[in-house]
């Protein structure tokens, strides 16, 4: 049985390894130098239904590789590319899947590694991080992997265990299409919760009305720019929607300004800017500018 090794041991990679190894999936996280000498031996996982066990799973590091039979990629964007380098002893032959915020990245990827199959996802689970070595599943969602390169296509066999472990998991060939929906989502959420620090629930308060359908307008026209075919009306629907549901959240971005961490600002307000070209968008301008001056 295919070991699934875990690299981003934060609340999602965490919640991802405590739902394959309850389908007794063999589960390993990558950890960093840090955790070398102060590694939990298992973490504490609380379920939807509030029930809590331990999990345990086994600990890799950089120079133990040449062991990983397929890697799940679960870090913030800004990490992801340095995490891999220190990889150097990664089988050619081992997949790569992506399952990070924002977009940008896998290009990049492809280019560190051109031999190995390389797969990028999206996925709508929500987790927290309640302390050191404890994480709480906040949220089911779906999560769909798709191709990068022609390699990546030989694996898509690898979303039946996801879906037996997640719920539901499916295959796409078109996965920038959903990495784009996500994106969009994000792009207008985050750096607006971040830099008011606010629940996701306030943006549908009245005093964000305008700047919200203004924002939505800029992203929907980069997208559409990109070859998106979703309309203004359904984007703001699903935006709506999204808000609605996760209206007691904080947002990841306003997660990471509260704690003073770097943001993923530029994989995915940046990615818009960068895309926009000739195209009017000075609230998102204005919005990452924002976010970079707290600390972003």
């Amino acid at each position: 049985m295919r070991e699934w090794t875990i690299l981003g041991a934060g609340a999602l990679g965490c919640t991802f390894a405590a739902l394959l190894t309850a389908k007794h999936r063999p589960v390993s996280l990558l950890l960093s130098e840090r955790h070398r000498r102060h590694f939990h031996p298992a973490l504490e996982f609380i379920a939807l239904n509030e029930r809590r066990r331990l999990v345990s799973t086994h600990p890799r590091h950089a120079e133990q590789a040449g062991g990983i039979e397929c890697l799940l990629v679960m870090t913030k964007a800004y990490q992801v590319l340095p995490a891999l380098n220190n990889l150097r002893g990664l089988p050619a032959d081992t997949p790569i899947i992506l399952l990070h915020n924002g977009m940008g990245v896998a290009e990049a990827v492809a280019r560190a590694f051109p031999h190995n199959p390389l797969l990028a996802g999206v996925t709508s689970h929500g987790a927290l991080k309640e302390g050191p070595w404890q994480v709480r599943h906040t949220g089911k969602g779906e999560t769909w992997l798709g191709p990068v390169n022609d390699k990546g296509r030989a694996f898509a066999h690898l979303i039946k265990p996801l879906a037996d472990a997640l719920g539901h998991a499916e295959w796409s060939e078109d996965i920038v299409s959903l990495q784009h929906r996500k994106l969009a989502i994000n792009a207008v959420i985050n750096p607006l919760t971040a830099c008011h620090h606010i629940r996701n629930g306030q943006l549908h308060e009245p005093r964000f009305a305008d700047v919200l359908n203004q924002l939505a307008e800029e992203v929907h026209a980069v997208l559409t720019r990109l070859g998106e075919t979703e309309t203004l009306a359904q984007f703001l629907r699903r935006l709506n929607s999204v808000i609605g549901l996760t209206a007691t959240n904080y947002s990841s971005m306003h997660q990471d300004l509260a704690h003073g961490r770097p943001t993923e600002i530029d994989y995915i307000t940046g990615y818009v800017l960068k895309h926009a070209e000739d195209l009017p968008v000075p609230v998102c301008r204005q919005l990452y500018n924002e976010v970079k001056k707290q600390g972003g």
